[in-house]
């Protein structure tokens, strides 16, 4: 209990708040800033972790079930869903793009997604229909890289920014600060010391700010790029799936 509140007493709220009624007005405003500011990081980091775990867990299960079917449009034809995972809508668009295509023989899209019950007559894609396959597929990954990316841009701004204004704010502190003992005529350190104390608080919540988002961008970062490889690994698999059952190989 007694190192308990030998900690409590420790802490250096009091000094904060002392700090923080002596920074000048300029400085007073940075921190505010600052706060508002790691309160809309780690909004966004929360958002982005809990958007992120879902869609790899969602990915997992899709390409298990992906995986399980002989047919590529098998998921397709079943009407089976998978939110939360970019793959999902990949695979959609996927399966859409080479519908049209095949429409182009005079196959109704109903039947090519019979599975195995389509006839061989029904499997009929020609390379370059491939190829603008593969460009709606990959069309729909970049989109959805896009969509993974939303926001981070922006965390980004909060890692290297929140240090840049925390010092802007310490040194315009430091300044009005030695402009003021320069006018009252006083060198003493009690004269200086509660506007220099003021004025360093802005760094310090510039780096309290700096930091956690510092880790959670690279946490998020790692996440989006799994998710991203992901996403160009199935395009590719649905490619080469698609090809060995429906490319006419001349």
């Amino acid at each position: 209990m007694d190192i308990f509140n030998s900690m409590l007493f420790s802490f250096p709220v009091a000094d904060v708040g002392f700090a923080f009624r002596e920074s000048t007005l300029p400085g007073q405003v940075i921190v505010l800033v600052l706060f508002l500011s790691s309160a809309w990081a780690w909004t966004i980091m929360l958002t982005k972790y809990w958007q992120l775990r879902r869609a790899g867990e969602a990915t997992y299960s899709f390409l298990a079930s992906f995986r399980k079917e002989r047919n590529p449009t098998a998921l397709f034809t079943k009407r089976h869903h998978f939110p939360g995972t970019p793959l999902s809508d990949i695979y959609e668009a996927g399966c859409l793009a080479l519908g049209n295509e095949m429409q182009t023989h005079g196959i109704d899209r109903e039947d090519l997604f019979m599975g195995e019950l389509a006839s061989a007559s029904h499997r009929q894609l020609s390379p370059n229909q491939l190829e603008t396959l593969r460009t709606a597929v990959d069309r729909t990954v970049a989109d959805k890289a896009l969509m993974l990316e939303d926001q981070m841009g922006l965390l980004a701004t909060a890692v290297s920014a929140s240090p840049f204004l925390g010092l802007l704010g310490t040194v315009w502190g430091v300044m009005d600060a030695f402009g003021g003992m320069a006018v009252s005529g006083s060198a003493t350190l009690s004269a200086v010391a509660p506007g220099i104390s003021g004025a360093l608080l802005t760094t310090v919540v510039g780096l309290l700010v700096a930091l956690p988002s510092a880790i959670g961008y690279n946490l998020l970062t790692n996440k989006i790029r799994r998710i991203a490889v992901q996403m160009d690994n199935f395009a590719q698999e649905f490619i080469s799936t698609t090809q060995n059952i429906f490319v006419v190989e001349s």
